[in-house]
């Protein structure tokens, strides 16, 4: 299982953390755009930060705030209470105008989205070619929910890539890790990796 180191940051900005870089299109033979990904700590707060190359940005325009960001680019984060998702695991799929759609899920793919994020803070931002998104989660959420044991974390970390084609929208998929499915699917074990939590000096 791959990993990712979240730092220790005193001042919690994720520009201190390691850059992840490492995304593919699982289920494309061509390279993903530029996307990446960090993550840092203070010992109450999880921060995060995304950062994208996009130069054909589709937002959705519907009324329902929850069709608005499945119809969008967007970057995703999933926190798991068991790496074989045999216990519930949660979601956070955000667009860079601030949208999000979070729930709690059972695999295989069983949402309820009417369940909220607690302490989940984001913003986004649009910049020349792409966007940003940075947010904050509060350890003692992470913990409460059972995702954080001790030092470590199952995750995932994903972005729905959509561009404007000929017969209207396509949809593409990018990941830190390959899902290991021959259909896209990031609901399965197979798409989550593991955050080990560096301790802060003392």
């Amino acid at each position: 299982m791959k990993t990712y180191t979240v730092r220790f940051s005193p001042s919690l900005d994720p520009g201190e953390g390691e850059l992840l870089e490492d995304f593919q299109f699982p289920w494309l033979d061509r390279p993903a755009p530029w996307t990446a990904f960090s993550a840092v700590w203070n010992g109450e707060t999880f921060a995060f930060r995304f950062e994208v190359e996009d130069d054909d940005l589709v937002l959705d325009p519907s009324s329902d705030p929850d069709e608005a960001v499945l119809g969008s680019d967007r970057v995703e984060l999933f926190f798991a209470t068991s790496p074989d998702l045999s216990t519930p695991y949660y979601g956070a799929e955000m667009d860079p105008r601030g949208g999000v759609y979070d729930y709690e899920a059972i695999f295989h793919r069983r949402f309820d989205d009417s369940w909220r994020f607690p302490g989940l803070q984001f913003s986004g931002e649009f910049l020349e070619g792409g966007y940003l998104v940075e947010g904050r989660i509060p350890i003692a959420v992470l913990r409460d929910l059972g995702c954080l044991s001790g030092d470590r974390m199952t995750a995932g970390i994903y972005r729905a890539e959509f561009s404007h084609g000929p017969d209207g929208v396509v949809q593409d998929w990018i990941s830190w890790i390959h899902p290991g499915t021959e259909l896209p699917d990031f609901h399965v074990p197979g798409s989550f990796g593991t955050f080990v939590f560096l301790p802060g000096l003392t």
